[in-house]
């Protein structure tokens, strides 16, 4: 988890619709292999995650479809934006994720890109099962209901 207090902790993407369009059943975080440009890039915050996903193919963990903003003083060895990552994770980790994928039908799904307290970049990522429409009307709702509920505790006790 990202320390708030920390100054060296710095969150740089956030996949905020993989809460509503998951049930998320654990995460974990994993490392994973950058170059030179894409790190810069990354602490001048230019990075999307949203559309991404993790996937195991021939024994190694990759992040696949995440994005990373090309950086401009890096001309002649850039970076492309879109290309596929390296997750490190352990061996175990990795089977762990590899029959959640291929037996249970899971999905792994980024949740957070963000530098730890020693300014390594991390990516938090979460084993997931897709939530059905009435699962997502109902979290809607519930979200409704308790800003609604919030709302009227703020008003009670003002008044």
């Amino acid at each position: 988890m990202v320390a708030k207090s920390d100054p060296n902790s710095k969150l740089i993407a956030e996949n905020r619709r993989a809460r509503f369009d998951y049930h998320i059943e654990s995460d974990l975080e994993a490392g994973i292999m950058l170059l030179g440009s894409e790190v810069k890039s990354l602490r001048r915050g230019g990075s999307n995650i949203a559309d991404s996903y993790a996937s195991v193919e021939g024994g190694e963990l990759w992040l696949i479809n995440g994005y990373i903003a090309p950086y401009a003083e890096a001309k002649t060895w850039g970076h492309d934006e879109r290309r596929r990552r390296k997750l490190l994770v352990s061996r175990k980790e990795l089977s762990r994720l590899w029959s959640a994928t291929a037996r249970e039908g899971m999905t792994i799904v980024p949740l957070r890109l963000y530098f730890n307290e020693r300014g390594i970049v991390k990516l938090k990522l979460g084993v997931a099962k897709g939530k059905k429409l009435s699962d997502k009307r109902e979290t809607s709702a519930k979200r409704d209901w308790d800003r609604q509920k919030s709302r009227l505790l703020k008003q009670g006790a003002q008044g």
